[in-house]
């Protein structure tokens, strides 16, 4: 798991810049910053060079009294900003640049960073350190940080806004929309991510992206009113749609390998056929723009939800309306389904959660105040666990009934645009304003017990509360090992 040990927690505000500095000194996107200012870019054929240099104050890496003018290589107070990571910086650039570079993304190459790789494996190595033969206590543990494995893929970055992602259904590939009408495949691992190709699919925005059930296709639909079928190995278009709304489609949903829906900024919603031309059925139910579309297992419910606060429910076999909820005074934004495909749970622009009895969507049967800022995402992990985001740019997890907030399980330094999870379900991708796709491991819920209801609960600890994969621990955490330390010690004593 990415742990990392430090104070700061996204939702507190940020009253101590003092604190931030110090705390965000020891997050593991700088750990190998600080081995490197440390022991530098050698390969090992430089060892005998650091051996024969080792009086000298640039190269020494034995003696750390003795290097009182590197002082600053070492400073405490140094930042982590997810703005200013650059993989080229940390790749190329003099020795000097990468001693002082503090925003330098550990790991990262120039090359991936041209080609949204956003840091894969690079192909310099490290001297071998031993923790245990070190006096300095945080030393030994951002040696021990750097050497532990990573449990999920690095971060992309493009050079174009990111408008949506999608996980292959069957292999470990994403598709990565752009604001630009370009969709681009990358191959994810932990080791790195690989860019397979870009697709030039739409003139203007593409605002979604969805595989086929079978993966071998890409599906999109733009702001130019078309809707695309794309080949994603030979990147051939097997079907256009031109002019397939009268607005801009703003969402794409696949119901099986034939069937897809649309919905546009008008509020009309269409069902097309593959096998055929035209669509096969259109309705218009409400008045502003369609924000989601599901379906569940079963596949005979149509669920749509809208800017004007509607949850519209379409009979997909008979063609019709099947019912349409009352109107809520906030845009009902995103959508999933729990607990056995039972329990709807629609979010809204003002953070509540509302659940819906499946078959009664007329008015919800419970309400959740949520985080109290707009929700825009929604993903199941779990029968029970939900993740959403939004503009806060913080990823949370929440039980669902009962509702509980588990806690953060990733963050952003911008609101959050797309979420998804993978075919395994073992990680998530969260895209954000800022151009960035990002990786969470959540593989840790699958070990998640119920929630009862009667259970006692801290509802101000659980929003604050970081979970493995967040970017942050808990200052509990880090206290909790002070005093452990201190029993350890207190025992040898």
């Amino acid at each position: 798991m990415r742990m990392r040990s430090n104070f700061k927690n996204p939702d507190d505000p940020s009253d101590g810049s003092e604190i931030d500095e110090v705390t965000d000194a020891v997050l593991e996107d700088d750990v190998e910053l600080m081995i490197n200012a440390r022991v530098e870019d050698w390969s090992e054929d430089d060892e005998d060079v650091v051996e024969a240099a080792e009086g000298d104050a640039e190269y020494d890496i034995g003696d750390e009294d003795t290097n009182s003018d590197d002082s600053s290589e070492f400073d405490p107070m140094a930042t982590d900003s997810d703005d200013s990571m650059s993989d080229g910086e940390a790749a190329g650039g003099s020795k000097a640049e990468n001693k002082t570079n503090s925003s330098a993304t550990p790991g990262g190459s120039k090359g991936n960073e041209d080609e949204g790789g956003g840091g894969g494996g690079s192909s310099k190595t490290v001297l071998e350190l031993n923790e245990d033969e070190e006096d300095d206590e945080t030393v030994k543990a951002i040696i021990a940080a750097i050497k532990k494995p990573r449990s999920s893929p690095p971060e992309i970055k493009l050079e174009d806004f990111v408008t949506d992602i999608c996980f292959h259904p069957l292999r470990d590939i994403i598709a990565i929309a752009t604001i630009t009408g370009d969709v681009a495949l990358y191959e994810y691992s932990n080791e790195g991510n690989k860019h397979l190709r870009t697709i030039e699919v739409h003139a203007k925005a593409c605002r979604d992206v969805e595989f086929s059930t079978d993966g071998l296709n890409v599906l999109t639909c733009s702001k130019d009113k078309s809707i695309m079928i794309t080949d994603m190995e030979t990147e051939k278009l097997k079907k256009f749609y031109e002019s397939a709304h009268e607005e801009p489609i703003n969402k794409l949903h696949v119901i099986d390998e034939n069937l897809f829906a649309t919905g546009d900024d008008g509020g009309t919603v269409k069902l097309w056929d593959l096998r055929t031309k035209n669509e096969i059925f259109a309705l218009k139910e409400v008045e502003d723009y369609v924000t989601q579309m599901l379906t569940n297992e079963a596949g005979k419910l149509l669920l749509v939800t809208s800017g004007d606060g509607y949850l519209t429910t379409l009979n997909i076999g008979a063609r019709k309306l099947y019912v349409q909820s009352e109107p809520y005074e906030e845009e009902l934004t995103c959508m999933g389904t729990y607990r056995g495909d039972s329990k709807l749970v629609v979010g809204t622009s003002k953070g509540n959660l509302y659940t819906f009895n499946w078959g009664q969507f007329g008015y919800h049967s419970d309400k959740f105040p949520g985080v109290k800022s707009s929700m825009s995402e929604m993903i199941p992990i779990t029968d029970r666990i939900a993740c959403v985001a939004g503009e806060e740019g913080i990823i949370r997890a929440v039980h669902i009934a009962p509702f509980r907030n588990l806690g953060i399980v990733g963050q952003h330094s911008m609101p959050i645009e797309s979420l998804d999870v993978s075919n395994s379900g073992e990680l998530i991708a969260s895209s954000s304003h800022n151009n960035d796709v990002r990786f969470w491991n959540v593989k840790y819920f699958e070990e998640f017990g119920d929630i009862k209801y009667n259970e006692k609960h801290n509802s101000y600890k659980e929003k604050r509360h970081n979970l493995p994969s967040s970017k942050f621990s808990n200052a509990s955490d880090f206290f909790s090992d002070l005093a452990k330390e201190g029993e350890e010690n207190n025992g040898d004593e």
